[in-house]
């Protein structure tokens, strides 16, 4: 076929030739059609084992789901057969129906719960005359009637009690207290009219006063605002209420007044305090000296806090107020390991309280129940300091006037006032010194930072001081409940510097640098101030000697 294509001539010039191609052609032809044949009947037959794989696999997935289906409504099916208290989130459901007051029970406000049948649907009710009477229906409580926080004695027969309550209560009721003292005596009290008991040969008598109730948040409450609760009893009722050797109990009686519904008037009996027989002594109330002459009372401490910045702040303040000093710290969540490294040497050496009020945090006050803290302060150490000091972990106390002074002269110039206020001077937080550049790792905060806010404002914050025996409650910036005289102006005699922010940066705090006198940052002018500069070498040196080198590797 290639010689004749290449002479140009047909490729089959032979008859035979001819059949031949035929033949092969037929043979060509018949298999490719087998081939097809054969080819469909195999995908047949895979199309039917895959048919049959994924009915096996869907039968049995419907047999699973329709397992976990019967065992799910098996197990709903039994829970409506368990009694409620079963359930994880289950709460009480409290329902309120119009009963006299004198048929109300009275409930132990520590762990009460009232448990009562869900509320019906209430029905409208067509009158005669065609009008539509309505019903509402009451269900729950939004806030508590009142969160004991602590109760002290404060002298012979007066009492204070810290707590909690709903602020729209005391805005828009009128809530009443009274305060019960059932004093435990053997055959002491003769006196007629008292309400006695006898029980195992024991003689309790009871005594009653209204309670006056002190509100020193200046309405900066939330959900709940602070109450201080004095109970004073009168000279008649003395010799029960101060009895040592008897013991007693304080119980405070806390009434609404129809302040969450008019119809009705709750009581909830609240036991304060507690006094075993012999538990306190009466002179401590009348001429004992105070154990410190100046006690620090702190707001609640919180948040990621710096424990190199908790380090110098102490070192420097136990250096100023002197041996005779205490420092009470409460922690509210800023008190991470790093920082209880800081405090425990201090605490070892008896400088250093630290009071645990994390559970607070539950109750929505203002700013971590800050009120109720330095209240709770007050009246717990109302006895035991000469003097008590009111400002935060980032402020400074410092001596303004003659450098030759000590902080005994000053506050022995100004011991004829209950109280005096101290004047601010803010700091920047981020400004130093460029002579002090590559070196501030070394320095501490108040050391470093060095400029000063000069910034004309109507008012600056102040913080404050008082002698807390002639105060019956306390604020933060002031108090306004106490006796006596006050001085406001004592800047030439002491002031504190406020590094605001620093206390909870953990980082280096220089993050511009300036050698002038005079220099605007963010528009806000400040000016040199290094009078606590000159200070760290002192403090640095008090802390080695008191405590050692124990801190000397603090992180930021």
């Amino acid at each position: 076929m290639y010689s004749n294509a290449l002479r140009k001539l047909p490729y089959m010039r032979h008859p035979w030739e001819h059949v031949l191609g035929m033949g092969i052609g037929a043979v060509f032809v018949n298999q490719l059609v087998k081939w097809d044949v054969q080819l469909q009947q195999d995908l047949d037959v895979m199309l039917d084992k895959a048919k049959a794989a994924n009915q096996r696999r869907y039968m049995a997935e419907l047999k699973l789901i329709l397992t976990a289906l019967l065992l799910l409504c098996s197990f709903v099916t039994l829970l409506q057969f368990l009694p409620s208290r079963f359930f994880p989130f289950y709460y009480p459901t409290y329902t309120y129906t119009t009963l006299p007051s004198n048929c109300l029970p009275n409930v132990t406000a520590v762990n009460a719960t009232v448990v009562t049948t869900p509320p019906l649907p209430l029905a409208e009710v067509v009158l005669d005359n065609g009008v539509v009477k309505r019903s509402l229906n009451p269900v729950g409580n939004a806030a508590y009637n009142f969160i004991l926080v602590s109760a002290y004695r404060g002298g012979p027969n007066t009492f204070a009690i810290i707590g909690l309550s709903s602020k729209p209560l005391h805005v828009y009721g009128r809530p009443s207290y009274t305060c019960e003292y059932h004093s435990d005596k053997e055959n002491e009290i003769t006196s007629s009219g008292d309400d006695t008991d006898s029980s195992n040969n024991e003689t309790t008598v009871v005594v009653s006063v209204r309670g006056r109730k002190i509100l020193p948040d200046w309405g900066y409450g939330r959900v709940y605002t602070t109450v201080v609760i004095n109970c004073t009893f009168p000279e008649s009722d003395t010799s029960v209420v101060s009895t040592p050797a008897s013991g007693g109990q304080l119980i405070l009686k806390a009434a609404v007044n129809g302040g969450f519904d008019t119809e009705l008037n709750p009581t909830d009996t609240i036991l304060a305090l507690t006094e075993p027989a012999n538990s306190w002594n009466i002179s401590k109330y009348t001429n004992t000296p105070p154990k410190y002459d100046y006690l620090y009372c702190g707001s609640p401490i919180y948040g990621n806090l710096s424990p190199q910045r908790v380090r110098e702040w102490l070192a420097y303040h136990v250096r100023l107020f002197g041996q005779r000093s205490h420092f009470v710290i409460y922690d509210a969540g800023g008190v991470h390991p790093e920082v209880l490294d800081v405090l425990k040497p201090w605490m070892e050496l008896g400088y250093v309280t630290l009071q645990d009020v994390r559970e607070q945090e539950r109750f929505d006050a203002y700013y971590h129940n800050q009120f109720a803290v330095v209240n709770d302060c007050l009246h717990r150490y109302r006895f035991d300091a000469k003097w008590m000091f009111f400002f935060d972990v980032d402020e400074f106390v410092y001596l303004s006037g003659d450098d030759n002074a000590s902080f005994e002269d000053v506050m022995e110039s100004v011991g004829e006032y209950t109280m005096f206020t101290i004047e601010q001077i803010p700091m920047s937080n981020e400004v130093c010194l460029l002579k002090d550049a590559g070196k501030t790792n070394k320095q501490w905060g108040f050391e470093k930072l060095v400029y000063k806010n000069v910034k004309k404002v109507a008012r600056r914050d102040r913080k404050y001081a008082i002698q807390p025996r002639n105060v019956f409650a306390t604020g933060v910036h002031i108090s306004q409940n106490y006796q006596g005289n006050y001085l406001m102006r004592t800047g030439q005699l002491m002031k504190y510097y406020h590094y605001h922010g620093t206390i909870a940066q953990r980082r280096e705090l220089c993050r511009r640098f300036d050698n002038g006198t005079y220099v605007v940052a963010d528009g806000i002018p400040y000016v040199q101030d290094t009078n606590m500069t000159s200070i760290a070498p002192l403090v640095k040196s008090f802390e080695l000697k008191t405590i050692g080198s124990r801190l000397e590797s603090t992180r930021q």
